[in-house]
């Protein structure tokens, strides 16, 4: 509910008035500011931070942006779900949801575009900082400083160009107590919620939970209330425990609960908090692992503990209740990344990118599930790869994987490709006809890519065999079960088909289930990871050893703006691969493809690596050849002088001069001519100049 008018217009007169006592007096105003605002001011000032200063800093680079988002790797990857959730809930009403790192530099941020465009002229956008020396009081860098919840309106934001702005946010923290980062939702001033504080609070809480319950997965987490309806919930204090009943990790419900100072170094055992032993609720625990059992505190009072992460021997227990007492009920357990086996899994895929990792960990939690998932991207992303991942990863994995492209077949050949034909059904049939993609995958997962350019006919057989669960093959009476598990994949935005009647609306809730959009590469912060696993595999059956990559190079795939994504980057590796000598083993510039200098963007972030291509280039152009010549002169001698004896190089230089004439200039020709590579060539043609 928004704050009604009235209340909104007297509150912006109090808060007007301490403006005016603060700033325009040098005196502290009696009424009108939360003390989280007036000592917030107050350090301001002190900071020598002028509230009409209308200078704007520019946010941080790529680079210092992928290096911030690495140190908050961990935070990242499990906020993005939480904040997916938040902003549903904020949706149109012209707000955002930011992460902010420790150091009030913002991270991530989901938003309505018209509010974005607005936010983004004070640079509340990914990569600028938003700590309150450099931005004034506002909620972000206010969280930080306070240890606590703050909720910034209006004209209490320091800096007057931010007064437009309305801001909630809560410090994060981690098990040892300390910020990890800050969770805010920031909207326009006028359209301020009553409740959106409240909302922040309980982001927060829930994803303080899965900071915990991540980190400590492998130790022996105690969890307790004094009211029992309340352990499991948000509210419950959590401890983790090492074997040696040492505390290694604290909730922030136990540890203000506890008093526990910041930081594990005075941090106490198990025995110095509860009046029984940590090896007796063990064994207890081994008992009865799900139940609530009632502990007395040393200081008295009596508390409901339950005990998580507790493993019990190993010959004490068959195979499948250790699997349930280990496993992570929320997350379901993957099949770990394995490339000796060259089985590429979802773990295979982890490479350090926030968005991507939320894609993982999502299609993670419908393994098995029987609910369809819908793989969005541009062209070129990986989202076969991803399905092929998500298909190894699962229960289903010894089954078949089975793909059909729906836009690269015609249209009148998608019918018996997907449902199969008996022999004779039309002409051109096989005799023994045909067996469909949908009965290949049974007991497995099919994947239909770009199920967007599915011809509706299509559609409307497919929703029918996704509702029976069974095929009827072209010209047979027979209708055959199948038991698929359904990935699809478009770079299309179906819910735009289904206005333009393009793509059924009953299918579109079919495949829609759940969806997962994998960034483009251009917007990757994991490009090193990437390039480092593609060198790898490109260069596994190399005999001359493993191959490296020079970080001029490497910068310059951080900067490219790949408008082929993965699928270009791939191409490129294997090009410099190819290109690469026996005796090299590392790709630099002269290796990468000329093209890649072409396209649009490219030429800008290329700047770097423009001379030892340039150099290249103009070897193999026909004004070059034709110059030969003349350089030669000076190092080649005369027929005349053919029987004074020359060098190798010279002999060299000779034969180089004479194939480059022949065939115009063109290098690659020359090369061929040789026996030797056009990298070799390029560096011999360096010595005429």
């Amino acid at each position: 509910m928004a704050v009604l008018p009235q209340l909104r217009d007297r509150r912006e007169n109090t808060i007007s008035d301490a403006r005016r006592f603060f700033f325009e007096l040098g005196q502290t105003p009696e009424a009108g500011l939360a003390p989280p605002v007036l000592r917030s001011w107050q350090r301001c000032r002190t900071g020598g931070l002028d509230h009409l200063d209308a200078y704007l800093i520019d946010p941080a680079g790529r680079a210092q942006l992928s290096d911030a988002r690495d140190r908050s790797a961990r935070l990242l990857e499990h906020a993005g779900g939480i904040m997916e959730h938040v902003f549903e809930q904020i949706r149109a009403s012209g707000s955002m949801v930011i992460l902010a790192d420790t150091r009030g530099m913002i991270l991530h941020c989901l938003g309505d575009p018209d509010f974005v465009g607005r936010a983004q002229r004070v640079a509340l956008q990914p990569g600028a900082s938003w700590d309150e020396a450099v931005r004034g009081t506002n909620a972000i860098g206010t969280a930080i400083q306070e240890g606590a919840a703050v909720e910034i309106h209006g004209a209490e934001h320091y800096l007057e160009r931010n007064g437009f702005l309305t801001c909630s946010a809560a410090p994060v923290f981690n098990a040892q107590g300390h910020v990890a980062g800050v969770l805010d939702i920031s909207g326009d001033s006028r359209n301020n919620q009553r409740h959106t504080l409240g909302l922040v609070r309980l982001s927060v809480q829930l994803l303080e939970k899965r900071l915990f319950e991540a980190e400590f997965a492998k130790e022996v987490r105690i969890a307790f209330h004094p009211r029992p309806e309340y352990v499991g919930s948000l509210q419950e204090a959590m401890l983790a425990v090492d074997a040696d009943g040492r505390i290694v990790g604290a909730n922030p419900v136990a540890r203000e609960w506890l008093a526990l100072p910041a930081g594990l170094a005075d941090a106490p055992t198990f025995g110095s908090l509860f009046r029984t032993g940590f090896g007796q609720l063990l064994d207890r625990a081994v008992n009865a692992p799900d139940d609530l059992l009632l502990l007395e505190m040393r200081r008295g009072e009596a508390v409901y503990v339950q005990v998580r992460g507790h493993r019990r021997p190993r010959a004490e227990v068959s195979a499948p209740r250790l699997q349930q007492s280990v496993a992570d009920p929320a997350r379901p357990a993957g099949k770990p990344c394995d490339r000796s086996k060259s089985l590429i899994t979802l773990d295979c895929l982890a490479t350090g990118d926030a968005r991507l990792q939320l894609a993982l960990d999502r299609a993670r939690r419908v393994q098995g599930k029987d609910i369809p998932l819908l793989i969005q991207g541009e062209s070129g992303v990986g989202k076969e790869l991803f399905a092929r991942a998500f298909h190894n990863s699962g229960a289903r994995n010894d089954g078949p994987f089975v793909a059909l492209n729906c836009a690269a077949i015609p249209e009148n050949l998608i019918e018996s490709e997907l449902f199969g034909y008996v022999g004779g059904a039309f002409t051109g049939a096989r005799r023994e006809g045909a067996v469909g993609k949908l009965q290949q995958a049974h007991g497995g997962t099919l994947f239909l890519d770009e199920i967007g350019d599915m011809p509706l006919g299509m559609q409307a057989r497919l929703l029918r065999v996704l509702q029976e669960r069974s095929v009827t093959p072209i010209g047979s009476m027979k209708s055959i079960p199948v038991d698929i598990s359904l990935v699809c994949a478009t770079h299309r935005v179906l819910r735009d088909a289904v206005k333009q009647g393009l793509f059924r609306e009953d299918l579109y809730y079919r495949v829609n289930s759940l969806t997962v959009t994998l960034p483009p590469l251009r917007e990757r912060t994991d490009i090193r990871h990437i390039v480092t696993n593609l060198l790898e595999m490109e260069a596994a059956d190399r005999r001359s050893g493993p191959i490296g990559i020079s970080e001029e190079v490497m910068g310059f795939f951080e900067r490219y703006p790949w408008p082929g994504n993965v699928r270009q980057l791939q191409n490129v590796i294997r090009v410099a691969v190819a290109l690469l000598d026996d005796d090299e083993h590392e790709i630099a510039s002269v290796h990468l493809p000329e093209e890649l200098f072409g396209i649009d963007g490219g030429d800008e972030v290329a700047e770097p690596l423009q001379r030892p291509v340039a150099l290249a280039a103009q070897a193999a152009a026909s004004p070059f050849a034709a110059a030969l010549p003349a350089a030669s002169a000076a190092i080649v001698p005369q027929a005349a002088a053919a029987s004074t004896p020359r060098s190798l190089d010279e002999i060299e230089l000779e034969a180089i001069t004479t194939v480059m004439r022949e065939v115009g200039g063109n290098v690659s020709a020359a090369a061929r001519r040789l026996g030797v590579s056009r990298n070799t060539l390029y560096r011999k043609l360096g010595k005429l100049n």
